[in-house]
């Protein structure tokens, strides 16, 4: 069964797309290729505990097994040396990114206290759109009882698009609520 957002796509997106930039082809329509999610844990070279934790919210939010990533240098003034495990990552391709993506811009995102919508200035010049989060409790996942710390995310979407208007675009018809 696919999931609504890549439906969503094939019916809507890719025609809209072709009317509005004038593809010739098909396959010129930006899509998506993976979504990359991070959570960068600095308390985590002090106490190895609140790494475990956060991987398994981290899993529990995306059903993906989480990487753990590590230090690629020392930097002796925030006392880390190269090789320590300062963080947790997932990349999401295929079907569970947009099982992913659907939750978070559906369900997750207006749960945000204060929410007005997504800043539409946070594309890195190549089609690539990223977003922060300041806490894990937005996920209806995340057991609010159990949660030791409020941690943040970053999320990563990464696309096809050339250039950051087409992305704009693209992630609009998908259902990305952008500030007015």
């Amino acid at each position: 069964m696919a999931s609504r957002l890549k439906e969503k796509y094939t019916n809507e997106v890719v025609s809209a797309m072709m009317e509005k930039f004038q593809y010739k082809n098909i396959m010129e329509v930006p899509k998506l290729e993976k979504v990359v999610i991070n959570m960068g844990l600095g308390e985590a070279k002090d106490n190895p505990k609140v790494l475990e934790s956060a991987v398994k919210e981290l899993e529990l939010i995306v059903g993906q097994k989480a990487v753990i990533t590590k230090a690629k240098k020392s930097i002796a003034n925030f006392k880390i040396r190269e090789g320590m495990k300062l963080g947790t990552k997932v990349t999401l391709r295929g079907e569970r990114m947009y099982d992913f993506l659907d939750k978070f811009m559906n369900i997750a995102l207006p749960r945000v206290r204060d929410f007005r919508g997504v800043s539409d200035t946070s594309f890195d010049g190549r089609g690539n759109y990223a977003i922060g989060i300041k806490e894990q409790l937005i996920f209806p996942e995340i057991e609010y009882d159990k949660v030791d710390a409020i941690r943040g995310l970053d999320i990563v979407i990464v696309t096809t698009a050339k250039t950051d208007e087409e992305a704009r675009v693209f992630l609009e018809k998908m259902g990305m609520p952008f500030r007015k």
